[in-house]
Order: structure tokens, then C-alpha cells, then sequence
């Protein structure tokens, strides 16, 4: 199966263009694919805000890095300012994504 994004105006996509994908190409309902759509991303915040890695052959890794408290300064004011620690997620690319992506580069 062959999903093409070509016909996207904007250079971001979103939700709601992922849900027509799914109803012009696949040809669930709209309602389906909406609900499809949503149930995937509340399944993957959801694991990340559980603090578990999400892993999605293919595509990449989201994983939750937990950084350490340190010294900020404002830069307005030059002010010492403490950074709180925090949660953060990341992303990191499968071999199989950066290649497509090196691939696409060299064809252009």
C-alpha cells in the first residue's frame, strides 16, 4: 500500500490531514479515520507520560530523558536564574528513515 502525501499545502502535517489519508487512500469513513488518528496519539502520549519509550519499527524511537536541574540566566537581564529539573521527550530516527530521507536528498 502506497500513501502519498504530495497533495499537502502546508509543509506540516496535521491530524486532520492524517485522517483524510486514511479515508481517500484506505477508505475507512472520516469518522473512523479521525478516531483512528486520535487513538494512536493518545496511545503514545499516553505511554511517554507514563515515562515508556515508544518504539515504532521503521520510523524511530520517542524515549523520555529526564534532565538534570541547573544554572540558566535570563538573557534580557543577564539575571542567575535556576532551571528546574524536567521530563523531555525525544526522537530518534530509524536507519531505515534516515535513509529514505539521504535517498530523497541525493534524487533532488
Amino acid at each position: 500500500m502506497d500513501i502519498s502525501v504530495e497533495s499537502l499545502e502546508t509543509p506540516a502535517l496535521t491530524k486532520a490531514q492524517l485522517a483524510d489519508l486514511l479515508f481517500e487512500q484506505i477508505g475507512l469513513n472520516k469518522r473512523e479515520s479521525k478516531d483512528m488518528i486520535d487513538a494512536f496519539f493518545d496511545l503514545v502520549s499516553s505511554s511517554l507520560v507514563e515515562g515508556k519509550d515508544v518504539k515504532i519499527s521503521g520510523f524511530g524511537n520517542f524515549q523520555i530523558r529526564t534532565k538534570a536541574p541547573r544554572p540558566g540566566r535570563n538573557p534580557r537581564t543577564g539575571e542567575a536564574i535556576p532551571i528546574e529539573a524536567r521530563r523531555v521527550v525525544t526522537f530518534h530516527a530509524s536507519h531505515k528513515l534516515k535513509e529514505q530521507i539521504q535517498d530523497q536528498d541525493r534524487s533532488t
